[in-house]
């Protein structure tokens, strides 16, 4: 048995200094990129659709032992540290520090990115605006929760497109400066996970107080002053915080997953498996919005979201944020668009981008 292991951690040495020295002529090759990128004057260094396809490409020739998941998990940190030696991204998100929306910048940038908590999200957008930060990380909606309106409402009077998208699945932990359930007293959280988490507060925290916060972030920091609060939040969180977990993932539907979007100045090519997101109203008549859905039923295009909002131009006047399959440079969407423009009293292309890769 020594003599085996002895041989396979030789192997193993082996390879680890393969792929250090794969590791070491990808990140040259990032090098020649910017240097190419720099001499034609395009300061476009992160690729969205060009990162879907490298992930896309890795899972299909997956053939284990590690899982998908893993997988896009490595390969993301090793193109994040690729594209540090570009240029280093700071990317704006809805803070404070230990949300989840910093989870999904990190788990979709990776952790070379430098991060910019904010306090709101319209912050982030402001601040994206500005050219303060290339990207920013906004949440959309939640599984079990629905939609997250004030960024919906964002992109009202935003110039902002839609880049990406992301998919977290959350996983709640009771948090305390505590190690005793019996010692608490009040649980914050913000208002969506205490909803989210609501069966299992009603049956092992019946008649506690439930208070909402801004964020879970802000909800740890509270718990951190007080051993007799407990808040909702993230593993990150209590790490930040330094909390103690008292109970792990107390979430009632364990398929739990929130959806964030990238946001940012640049349009983002086709990546071969695309969404493109609309922002229309339709004309005030009787059938105006299956007037309006009907060039999307001609063209056959799949829509996967629609969300309706006050316009906040007239009493009961309403916009429409729609999701659809597939890229606005599709023959096919362009020509459903095109007809779209036609029914709609207003149209918006809020930006076609890659469908989330896990």
């Amino acid at each position: 048995m020594d003599d085996r292991l002895k041989q396979l951690r030789e192997r193993i040495d082996g390879l680890d200094e393969k792929i250090l020295e794969l590791i070491s002529e990808r990140a040259a090759c990032a090098q020649e990129v910017a240097l190419v990128k720099q001499e034609s004057g395009s300061s476009a260094y992160y690729r969205p659709e060009r990162e879907a396809q490298v992930l896309r490409r890795i899972l299909k020739n997956n053939n284990g032992p590690l899982a998908d998941e893993e997988m896009a998990r490595l390969f993301r940190e090793i193109m994040s540290a690729c594209l540090a030696l570009e240029s280093r991204q700071l990317i704006a998100f809805l803070g404070p520090e230990g949300t989840y929306t910093q989870e999904a910048a990190l788990k979709h940038f990776g952790h070379s990115v430098r991060t910019l908590p904010l306090n709101a999200i319209d912050e982030v957008f402001r601040e994206v605006e500005a050219g303060t930060t290339p990207f920013g990380v906004v949440p959309i909606e939640n599984s079990t929760e629905g939609v997250v309106s004030h960024t919906l409402d964002s992109f009202m009077g935003s110039s902002l497109y839609i880049c990406g998208e992301v998919e977290l699945r959350i996983h709640h932990q009771f948090l305390s400066k505590s190690t005793e359930l019996s010692a608490i007293k009040r649980v914050v959280s913000h208002r969506q996970s205490l909803a989210q988490c609501r069966e299992w507060l009603d049956a092992n925290l019946p008649g506690i107080e439930r208070v909402a916060a801004g964020t879970n972030a802000e909800a740890a920091m509270i718990a951190s002053s007080d051993p007799e609060v407990a808040a909702i939040a993230s593993e990150s969180a209590a790490q930040l915080y330094k909390l103690n977990i008292l109970v792990a993932n107390i979430e009632d539907e364990p398929d739990n997953t929130t959806r964030f979007l990238i946001i940012g100045k640049q349009e983002t090519e086709p990546s071969g498996d695309d969404k493109t997101s609309l922002l229309v109203s339709c004309k005030n008549r009787p059938g105006g919005l299956a007037d309006l859905l009907m060039p999307l039923s001609r063209h056959k295009i799949s829509m996967t979201r629609i969300e309706s909002r006050p316009s906040r131009k007239g009493m009961w006047e309403y916009v429409f944020f729609l999701d659809i399959e597939g890229h606005h440079r599709n023959p096919k969407i362009a020509a459903a668009l095109a007809d779209l423009e036609e029914q709609a009293a207003f149209l918006k292309l809020l930006g076609s981008y890659p469908k989330a890769v896990l």
